[in-house]
């Protein structure tokens, strides 16, 4: 079975974000007298309604705009034969000036997007650039991109639900509000821990996926001329972005804790043996 490892992580994480959103369902019934398919018509389609709002924001946020294949014939070939090889039906692709050399994808499998920043294009070589291909790729052939947009939505349906609570319990008052928001900012933290430990796992798993296509040494070169370009540009990514994209950008000491993104040493002393199992 292939990527045992992210699988697993992944059943573990829906596990524990099922058993939170439980919870809150259990509180939503039995504090507030709310039928139960009011609850799960609600939390369906905010699920659903996050998932959507999120790929189109990422879209919006970014500026991107269909790639023409006439203008760029040999990305599309490369997306084309990749795809092939994942047994994956061609994404719709994308390019984007995102002042960064950067991309990522959104969707599923059968209705992904892969977006491509023109400064990427400019940097890399041919076949370093279809190892980012092949990385965001991956993202789509493991399905982890819907995994990632799920379990941020239900981060957020907890903190919600944590600020309703405290904030409209017994009295009401401004110190319930501002507790409410607190509780609000603790719970949806708590949740997100769980999502990026896959944030962080899933980026090995497309590396090492890319590498395969492509080879570890390219794929290596590839994020090494990212994170340098990176490292002297000045622009920053949209948060909608950042967690999306092959590179989430230089942290802060306190911001490494919840980096969506293992650290790019890492991810290149990684794709140099394509042998190394990660699952």
């Amino acid at each position: 079975m292939r990527h045992v490892g992210l699988k697993a992580r992944m059943a573990v994480v829906g596990s524990v974000l099922f058993a939170f959103y439980a919870l809150v369902a259990i509180v939503a019934v039995e504090a507030f007298g709310v039928g139960i398919p009011i609850v799960l018509l609600g939390t369906v389609g905010f699920a659903g309604f996050q998932y959507v709002l999120g790929k189109k924001i990422a879209l919006w946020s970014s500026g991107a705009e269909d790639m023409p294949a006439d203008r760029y014939p040999e990305i599309h070939r490369s997306v084309e034969r990749i795809a092939d090889e994942m047994d994956l039906e061609k994404p719709r692709l994308m390019v984007a000036d995102m002042g960064v050399p950067n991309a990522f994808a959104v969707g599923r499998r059968g209705a992904g997007v892969v977006v491509v920043s023109e400064q990427l294009i400019r940097l890399l070589d041919h076949d370093e650039l279809e190892g980012v291909l092949a990385h965001e790729l991956a993202h789509v052939d493991n399905r982890d991109v819907v995994m990632m947009v799920m379990g941020q939505s239900i981060a957020s349906m907890l903190g919600l639900a944590a600020y309703f609570v405290i904030a409209f319990s017994r009295d009401g008052g401004i110190g319930n509000i501002v507790l409410g928001y607190l509780a609000s900012v603790i719970v949806q933290m708590v949740a997100m821990v769980f999502v990026l430990a896959i944030s962080r796992y899933r980026e090995y798993v497309a590396d090492s996926d890319a590498a395969g296509h492509v080879g570890g040494d390219a794929m290596a070169r590839a994020l090494g001329k990212i994170s340098t370009a990176n490292g002297r540009g000045d622009a920053e990514l949209d948060d909608n972005v950042s967690a999306l994209c092959i590179s989430g950008g230089d942290r802060s000491a306190l911001q490494r804790l919840f980096a969506t993104h293992p650290p790019m040493e890492k991810r290149i002393e990684a794709v140099r043996n394509v042998d190394r199992q990660y699952y």
